[in-house]
């Protein structure tokens, strides 16, 4: 018999609600769960989305290094004309590299979280790299371009630190399609002088051109073919800055250098870089005695015919690269020391250097006494 005063109750099933609408703890633990799992899918659904999405980044990771004072594919990397005195070294001399994204590849957001982690790759933006609308053909042509100069540059220093005269004339590289000396000027004019006054190098003649407004008319005397003549061209403002005048050329330099030298490094290796590099190993060449002293030395650095050394890019890359080799000491340029010291230097000396008789100093200091107090990266 029941109790009278508590009225029978309906018997409840899974489905039944509480007198207060709540639903039983089974149900709210079943629906949680599922909630809980489906965001889970949710979230690694839209991960992986994420992982394969192509982002506008490329990598920047430690290439080869190669010794300047021994083969690139099979070939000595410098070979001499015929009766020029050369000398044995000992010790390597390497450039590094970086091997950088293709331009055509395209890296998805987890190819750039991994390397984010890595300490020896960068992650650049690719415009950074390959400007808009460039192809990777133009990119290569660029790069060949880069090297060509320094190779030829590195020449000039070299020879001028071994004690060689060198003398250079200015020379049309390029020659604007839209430019004021278009159909006037041809790609392999020598420059001779502007109104009249000998010009000796490239920036003589730009800082002869610019001394006057735009729209003046300038007598650029030149030799083409083996024929001299001088050609009037009136002056355009610089599109950057308009008080500044221009012809719409682009200048090199052609040099009459006293002995032949070969550069065999073939177009798979592009830039500027490597000039320092080369700069050396062609001075070790030329004179007595193995500047290295034996030891394992690699660096870096872009240089002028005048041997100042210029920055490069990716250091850190190049640091790692020298290290992979085995390399004890790194020739840093000066402006690439602060960030040399910012990542990993694998234990290596990093030599500041800003030209190439910096460099020159310094190595033959390390190869006297290895605790030699030179300049370096702090």
């Amino acid at each position: 018999m029941s109790d009278p005063s508590v009225p029978p109750q309906p018997a409840t099933s899974p489905s039944a609600t509480s007198p207060s609408g709540d639903q039983p703890d089974a149900m709210r633990l079943s629906r949680r769960y599922v909630t809980r799992l489906s965001a889970a899918v949710a979230l690694i659904v839209l991960t992986c989305v994420a992982l394969l999405v192509p982002v506008p980044y490329v990598t920047m990771k430690p290439g080869p290094a190669f010794d300047t004072l021994g083969d690139f594919d099979g070939t000595p990397m410098f070979t001499f004309g015929k009766g020029v005195k050369t000398y044995p070294t000992d010790g390597t001399l390497d450039f590094t590299t970086v091997s950088v994204t293709n331009s055509q590849a395209r890296l998805r957001f987890g190819d750039v979280v991994r390397a984010y982690f890595s300490d020896d790759v960068a992650v650049v933006p690719r415009s950074l790299l390959y400007p808009e609308g460039t192809t990777q053909e133009q990119s290569q042509a660029e790069s060949a371009a880069q090297l060509d100069s320094s190779k030829d540059a590195s020449k000039v220093a070299a020879l001028r630190a071994a004690g060689y005269t060198v003398d250079g004339v200015p020379q049309v590289a390029t020659v604007s399609p839209d430019g004021a000396a278009k159909g006037v000027l041809r790609k392999g004019d020598l420059v001779l002088a502007v109104d009249g006054t000998k010009v000796a190098s490239a920036s003589a003649t730009v800082e002869a051109v610019g001394d006057r407004e735009p729209g003046d008319d300038v007598a650029i005397t030149i030799e083409r073919k083996g024929k001299r003549s001088t050609v009037d061209i009136t002056t355009r403002p610089d599109a950057a800055d308009p008080s500044l005048p221009r012809i719409g050329v682009g200048l090199g330099t052609k040099y009459d250098y006293p002995i032949s030298i070969d550069n065999n490094v073939g177009r798979q290796i592009g830039g500027p870089s490597a000039g320092t590099m080369f700069a050396l190993a062609i001075y070790d060449k030329l004179t007595p005695g193995a500047l290295t002293g034996g030891l394992k030395i690699a660096g870096t650095g872009e240089i002028t015919a005048e041997g100042v050394v210029g920055p490069i890019g990716g250091v850190q890359q190049k640091i790692a690269g020298a290290h992979a080799v085995g390399a004890k000491i790194f020739l840093v340029p000066k402006a690439n020391c602060a960030e040399a010291v910012d990542g990993d230097t694998h234990g290596l000396k990093l030599v500041e250097i800003t030209t190439l008789k910096d460099a020159i100093s310094s190595v033959k200091a390390l190869a006297e006494d290895r605790s030699a107090k030179v300049p370096t990266c702090r």
